[in-house]
């Protein structure tokens, strides 16, 4: 019904329109719908955290799909932590989204903008 490619048919983002910086998620929406049509390469255009994010949630759910059909104690999903653990992954993560988010606006780059 509505072409993420055009600009602001799905709103604007509260980040880009503060600083006039694509925030780490922008392009996302178009990216998904690059994947599902099949252009990978507009979809990495569009923003490489997003499609990264999908193939390793798709490795992962095939991965524990895997352990679950042959039985081999799967009831946890692929990665079981403790507390400290996943303390740590989730700052590693938002420490990933973050520099992922500065990096794309640096003149190398620059491909990577949406």
């Amino acid at each position: 019904m509505r072409d993420p490619h055009e600009p602001g048919s799905w709103g604007l983002c509260p980040f880009l329109a503060l600083t006039g910086r694509p925030c780490p998620l922008c392009g996302g929406l178009r990216a998904i719908n690059d994947l599902v049509r099949g252009r990978l390469g507009a979809a990495l255009s569009s923003n490489l955290l997003v499609v990264a994010a999908v193939a390793a949630a798709a490795v992962g759910l095939l991965w524990w799909a895997a352990r679950r059909a042959a039985g081999t104690g799967a009831e946890k999903f692929p990665f079981p932590a403790g507390r400290r653990t996943r303390w740590a992954e989730l700052l590693g993560l938002a420490l990933l989204v973050v520099a992922f988010g500065v990096a794309r606006w640096t003149p190398a780059l620059a491909w990577a903008a949406p």
